[in-house]
């Protein structure tokens, strides 16, 4: 299935944020833009088929975004997350909605929520 939306999140260092996506979390940076060599960035970055944007542009929205990612296996995530020792989080935890859900905190504030479907 083709991604049709895909979240926007509001970060103020690029160079602090991106690397804990991509070293931490495991994205990779598809494209990158700026209108003139040190401008505000505006990038697009995919982990498993799954794509986000990053802008520094204060106009495009605020920090404190939240994103949920649904994943064939959170606990994998989570060991994957912590072995990189780029992310701090509290371990996976089943929830009402039976989910198991592991919330990632990233350096601006925004909420990235890792979900797999619990069975039954």
């Amino acid at each position: 299935m083709t991604q049709t939306v895909v979240p926007v999140l509001r970060v103020t260092n690029a160079a602090i944020s991106f690397p804990f996506y991509t070293e931490g979390l495991g994205f990779t940076v598809d494209w990158e833009y700026r209108h003139e060599p040190g401008f505000p960035v505006f990038a697009q970055l995919t982990r498993d088929g799954q794509s986000i944007f990053l802008t520094e542009h204060a106009g495009d929205c605020q920090v404190g975004g939240a994103v949920y990612f649904m994943v064939p296996a959170v606990d994998e995530c989570y060991r994957a997350f912590q072995a990189t020792g780029r992310v701090k989080a509290n371990p996976p935890h089943n929830t009402a909605w039976k989910t198991r859900e592991l919330q990632i905190v990233d350096p601006d504030g925004n909420r990235l929520t890792f979900s797999t479907e619990l069975a039954g």
